[in-house]
């Protein structure tokens, strides 16, 4: 029984998910061109593969037990991005690794991930029989020295990764231009309309009959999905986006607790010397790249739609 336990808890180096569509080098050779020469500009190596995903956010990470190299772009970001503020977030993210972001080292990462793990096994279960209360009982102590144990290890490593964001920030100015990665953060501070779009226009694709359609009328629903998603961003005006940076000001919006406040994260930005693109993505890039990127745009509609549709 020890040796279960053991084997359940013990850290496991990271996987490649299966809830969203990865790409090799050989699946979309011209993403992994445009992020390998972001990779050069910010002074580190490019990544191994991408996981496309519906978030509204982008990251990166290692996985196997060589610790390759995953980034993680999520499409409705992606998608609301200029190819300037692309590349401008493919620099901030690849800036984690040139920066040496404490928190995304192996042994901390691995840390906080194990912890992570140990308190889920940990979780009471409901007291329905005599058993069940004793094993709570047992693991009422165990459980709490893992989750302060957790706290700690977070709390010492939280203004380090703040730190790194700044740091991350300034290899996205170098890579797309420092006026991309201004406009790359407002982005982020309409999160709330690219969900609310995404799920009026998936319930409205799913009330259509799509079973009676054609393959080809299913793909342009698809597609249409993505594409009325960046039309309808674009038509934000800018003081909708002034209206927003004030209230992020007020509120102190962050992407989570490991990001400093995104109106800060700004200031700090516009506030530094302008600096010119270091990668310019044209519009030849731009469409290979697309073309690269739409089978997993078209599974991701149709997960969302079905999603709709259950």
């Amino acid at each position: 029984m020890l040796l279960a336990v053991v084997a359940a808890l013990l850290p496991r180096p990271g996987r490649l998910p299966r809830y969203a569509p990865v790409l090799h080098r050989a699946d979309a050779p011209r993403l992994f061109e445009l992020i390998d020469e972001v990779a050069a500009a910010v002074g580190t190596t490019g990544v191994h593969a991408v996981v496309v995903d519906a978030a509204h956010n982008a990251g990166v990470s290692a996985y196997g037990i060589r610790g390759r190299r995953v980034m993680y772009l999520g499409v409705t970001l992606w998608e609301v991005l200029s190819p300037q503020e692309r590349v401008a977030l493919l620099g901030h993210e690849l800036g984690h690794f040139a920066n040496g972001d404490v928190r995304s080292a192996f042994l901390t990462h691995g840390a906080l991930r194990t912890l992570a793990h140990w308190y889920s096994f940990l979780v009471p279960h409901p007291a329905v029989t005599l058993v069940y209360l004793w094993v709570n009982a047992m693991v009422f102590l165990p459980r709490w020295a893992v989750y302060g144990l957790f706290v700690v290890l977070d709390g010492l490593t939280m203004r380090a990764s703040q730190r790194a964001e700044y740091l991350a920030d300034s290899g996205a100015a170098r890579a797309g231009s420092t006026a991309a990665a201004v406009t790359m953060l407002d982005r982020l501070l309409i999160g709330d309309a690219v969900e609310t779009h995404l799920r009026l226009e998936s319930m409205a694709a799913t009330r259509a009959d799509s079973g009676s359609r054609s393959r080809e009328a299913r793909e342009a629903i698809e597609r249409e999905l993505w594409e009325g998603l960046a039309a309808r961003i674009g038509s934000i005006p800018e003081t909708e986006y002034e209206r927003r940076r004030r209230v992020s000001a007020r509120r102190g919006h962050s992407v989570d607790d490991t990001h400093p406040p995104t109106h800060l994260r700004r200031r700090c930005l516009a506030a530094a010397d302008p600096q010119p693109a270091k990668v310019v993505c044209d519009a030849s890039r731009t469409q290979s790249i697309a073309a690269e990127l739409a089978p997993a745009r078209a599974e991701l509609a149709r997960r969302l739609i079905r999603y709709n549709a259950d």
